[in-house]
């Protein structure tokens, strides 16, 4: 049954399209820069290539980290003020980073925007939870991510038309006017979901019972720990891709269209899931897609090594990669909440500083790695997904699992 406090939600379209803008927010922050980041650090004198991810790794260490305090905030407070709050100062930081004068200040205000966005994943999900749960939920999630993946096909193309016409800087002053803008939508349009009845006290004993479930809760922490590992990989990639595409295949001029190309299926993978799940269940697809992403890059670390690899070679096998992916998310993602949806802002946020915060250091152990060639991300994709694997197989035995469907219920 509907709660009380959805009776003056938006329509289910206009829901899904408004969460997916605020989690796009966080994904047009990572990829829009990609195009970026030479001029960057051509620009604040960063002498050592690798060393330019860490513009992204800012960001993404700010982002997962600040997730363990919004949670138990969203379950005493609400979701709607903190979830407007936090977009304000993400427009603050973004328009912080575009004026930059020195590389340690644009990493600074790159960390604070990623503090700033981590209360949208943070409240996202939670939102999310309180309207629905198990493979309803999953499928809300997968029509989100079908617009949310359409953000990483696009960011680059964005970013380099703004270097076309103007300079680095104003991506930057881009993503404060797109903040500003979700402020003004979302403190227009979207209600209060968590119920008065429904708050948690704000206290350290409180706040530290809900977290001794999330972590103590075998489907929570195995399916937070299986998309930590599949994140590990696809913040690898995004850390890599420039220099991949830049230095390996010399080919700049097509950084946005490889990465459309490699980014494109993630988009068709969800919305495959949000007509699938129904029926088979996230546990079924996680499990299968989890296997074949191993397989698949398995199989690219093999070629790069026995044959070595062309440009549109190596975007053919990353996009059945990030095919896979796809389906990983939003399935890991309702399998983790499923069990905690009555503590969904706590737990939400420290599956989310889990995921975020080890995907991101994952990532950067491997792209470091970066040494001119394709190994280092291949065969940390392979290795991520089989350890993802492992966990998701530990986190949802088959004689627990409910049957496709029948943990559809709208609460």
């Amino acid at each position: 049954m509907m709660r009380s406090t959805e009776a003056r939600a938006p329509g289910k379209k206009e829901f899904v399209v408004l969460i997916a803008a605020l989690m796009a927010a966080n994904a047009l922050a990572i990829d829009a820069m990609l195009p970026a980041l030479p001029a960057i650090g051509e620009a604040l004198g960063v002498v050592e290539d690798n060393k330019r991810q860490l513009v992204i790794t800012a960001y993404l260490l700010g982002f997962g980290g600040a997730q363990l305090f919004y949670g138990p905030f969203a379950d005493r407070f609400g979701r709607k003020t903190l979830l407007v709050g936090c977009m304000l100062l993400y427009a603050l930081f973004a328009a912080l980073a575009g004026l930059a004068w020195s590389m340690n200040l644009l990493l600074a205000a790159r960390f604070m925007q990623g503090v700033a966005a981590g209360g949208t994943r943070v409240l996202v999900v939670a939102i999310v939870r309180d309207r629905f749960r198990g493979s309803a939920m999953a499928q809300v999630m997968s029509l989100v991510m079908i617009v949310f993946m359409f953000v990483p096909v696009l960011a680059p193309t964005f970013g380099q038309g703004i270097l076309m016409i103007g300079s680095w800087r104003h991506i930057f002053i881009a993503l404060a006017l797109y903040g500003l803008g979700l402020a003004l939508w979302g403190g227009i349009r979207m209600p209060e979901t968590l119920a008065a009845e429904d708050r948690r006290p704000l206290s350290a004993a409180s706040i530290g019972a809900a977290a001794w479930e999330t972590l103590g809760t075998r489907a929570s922490i195995g399916n937070t720990l299986a998309s930590t590992l599949a994140f590990g990989g696809l913040f690898a990639f995004i850390g890599s891709i420039q220099q991949i595409v830049f230095d390996v295949f010399e080919r700049p001029g097509l950084i946005g269209l490889v990465f459309a190309c490699i980014a494109g299926p993630m988009a068709m993978s969800s919305y495959a899931n949000s007509r699938l799940v129904m029926r088979l269940g996230a546990r079924r697809l996680l499990l299968h897609a989890l296997a074949t992403l191993t397989i698949i890059a398995t199989v690219h670390l093999g070629i790069v090594l026995l044959y070595g690899e062309n440009l549109w070679g190596f975007v053919a096998m990353q996009a059945l990669t990030l095919a896979c992916f796809g389906l990983v998310g939003a399935n890991a993602g309702a399998l983790a909440m499923e069990p905690v949806g009555h503590i969904a802002g706590t737990a939400s946020a420290l599956q989310g500083l889990i995921t975020t915060t080890g995907g991101a250091l994952i990532g950067l152990v491997i792209g470091q790695m970066f040494d001119g060639t394709t190994v280092p991300l291949a065969a940390g994709f392979a290795l991520c997904g089989a350890l993802a694997l492992l966990a998701a197989i530990w986190a949802n035995p088959r004689d627990k699992a409910a049957p496709a469907g029948a943990d559809a219920a709208l609460l």
